[in-house]
């Protein structure tokens, strides 16, 4: 049955529209046009009106697929391609800056002005700083703008900063690299755009194939990164991550699904109140908390750990036999339990024993670090680690998504993006300051408080209500 986009005659409540059988007629209608632009298409021009990122920024196409309930668990074409091609794009991401982790400050070092620790240690942290501050008028950028065409301008930045580190002369040439990479933060884009492509019930699965793809390269380029820095140095694996940055953009323009049309009303009318109706949502606010200590607390511990696996008797160059195994295996471990779980009803359950599991991981931390470590308990350790931190990596910001409003997606987890990258930066340096001051068991001691912490203020939380596909306005 036509919509009534291509027979006017029909009932706007009852029919369906051709091109979907199982989308009403009015989700494809609104006047005074068949379909309405975004605000920011339709007031903004230069740059962010351009005709590709125009194309990029706007889609008819419905979600979900025809076929597949609002609450059923299994995924629709459509949600597996978006979900694949947004983790694709975090993996070339992550890829690029992981691997220059593990060697950078000792290829620093070769570099006039690299032997001074703080400008070493600065560029090396300069990065999370600058994604900290620009997460949030990002995100807010992409609910207005459109998130394919702030992903796009996301990736050309972070390339043209990769690239200048790759040439960089001295340390202050790349420390500008990096900072100019984190300045394109794009991670609130994609986790905004991968929400509004894929139903409630799914989310989680989603949100867990972009923390695979995180915890994946992670593990890769601790193999990888020895290899690629002897073939190519510290300037060729930077340039390296500029092509995957260049890859990431072809992914966006030619796999990513287009975006669902956003309709004007559904707009937050300014910035101010964009950031205040996503501020004050208390159940956003326990997810910002906890973003933040999650990964404060998972730098902060890697502080420690790798002298400490040095210490059990692995050699540096053969950690990943310890932190490979335990990534994939924990990921066996959450596909077993989260997903089905989460099914049954039992989300908020499994979301507070992954955080009192950590919490029992630094309280085990502690106590190796009060004796003489082993390789087998570390990896044990690290193993129960990755089982909870795995289940929070793709349950948070999938909670995040589903709790903020759909107008404003892109700013809550812009500021949830914000607290992360916050978090990482706070560990590291408050990490660093314990382990010198205080030695690696008050260090342990204290983020096990705040993994206790943490466990606090969510037990309030409730699990987020399944929605259906999101609401189109009815014509008229």
């Amino acid at each position: 049955m036509p919509c009534l986009t291509c027979d006017p005659t029909v009932n706007a409540a009852t029919s369906t529209c051709r091109q979907n059988p199982w989308t009403p007629a009015f989700a494809h209608l609104s006047a005074p046009s068949a379909h309405r632009q975004t605000r920011g298409m339709r007031d903004n021009g230069g740059f962010f009106a351009s005709p590709l990122l125009t194309a990029l920024s706007s889609s008819s196409i419905p979600i979900p697929a025809a076929g597949v309930g609002p609450s059923s668990t299994t995924m629709t074409p459509q949600e597996r391609r978006s979900s694949a091609s947004l983790a694709l794009i975090f993996a070339f991401r992550m890829l690029g800056l992981f691997l220059v982790l593990p060697v950078f400050s000792l290829e620093a070092r070769k570099y006039p002005g690299g032997d001074d620790p703080a400008l070493v240690g600065l560029a090396m942290g300069i990065y999370g700083l600058t994604q900290g501050f620009l997460q949030i008028p990002f995100g807010v950028a992409s609910d207005r703008f459109g998130r394919k065409r702030v992903m796009v301008i996301g990736l050309v930045i972070f390339a043209v900063g990769s690239a200048l580190a790759a040439l960089a002369p001295t340390m202050a040439w790349l420390v500008a690299g990096r900072a100019l990479q984190g300045a394109g933060a794009i991670s609130a884009a994609v986790t905004a755009l991968l929400a509004d492509q894929t139903r409630d019930a799914v989310r989680t699965k989603a949100m867990a194939m972009v923390g695979a793809s995180i915890g994946l390269m992670f593990a890769v380029s601790l193999v990888l990164s020895p290899l690629l820095n002897a073939a190519l140095g510290l300037g060729g694996m930077f340039a390296l991550t500029a092509a995957l940055a260049v890859a990431g953009i072809a992914v966006v323009l030619w796999w990513v699904p287009p975006e669902p049309t956003k309709h004007v009303e559904e707009l937050p009318t300014s910035l101010g109140a964009s950031l205040a109706g996503v501020l004050r949502e208390p159940a956003l606010a326990r997810l910002y908390f906890g973003v933040f200590m999650l990964h404060a607390v998972q730098l902060a511990m890697w502080v420690a750990l790798p002298a400490m696996l040095v210490q059990a008797g692995l050699a540096k160059d053969h950690h990943w036999w310890v932190y490979l195994p335990a990534v994939l295996g924990s990921f066996v471990v959450m596909g077993a339990t989260l997903f089905p779980l989460e099914k049954r009803g039992y989300l908020r359950a499994v979301f507070l024993v992954a955080v009192g599991l950590i919490a029992l991981v630094q309280a085990g931390l502690l106590a190796v670090a009060s004796g003489v470590p082993t390789v087998t308990g570390l990896a044990l350790l690290l193993f129960v680690f990755f089982c909870g931190f795995n289940v929070l990596e793709a349950s948070q910001p999938s909670m995040a998504s589903r709790v903020a409003p759909g107008h404003s997606r892109g700013a809550a987890l812009g500021v949830y993006n914000s607290l992360q990258s916050l978090g990482f930066f706070t560990g590291g340096a408050l990490g660093g300051w314990l382990v010198k001051g205080f030695g690696p068991q008050v260090l342990f001691g204290v983020c096990a408080l705040a993994m206790l912490a943490w466990l606090v203020v969510a037990w309030p939380m409730q699990a987020p209500q399944l929605r259906a596909a999101p609401a189109h306005p009815k014509a008229g």
